[in-house]
């Protein structure tokens, strides 16, 4: 069994928010992190916007 990962899963982006003490931030698999948000629902709105990006 190889260590090597299948590129199309790669290619995946899975985000999710994370809690900050009173703030909260989007991140995902690929490493990218949002700024930390007070409204959950702007941070969602940044985890939107990345996985639109190209």
């Amino acid at each position: 069994m190889s260590a090597q990962q299948d590129p199309a899963e790669d290619a995946e982006h899975r985000t999710a928010t994370v809690e900050q003490g009173r703030f909260c931030a989007a991140r995902c698999s690929c490493g990218w992190r949002g700024p930390a948000r007070r409204a959950r629902s702007k941070a969602r709105s940044d985890a939107e916007e990345h996985l639109a990006r190209p």
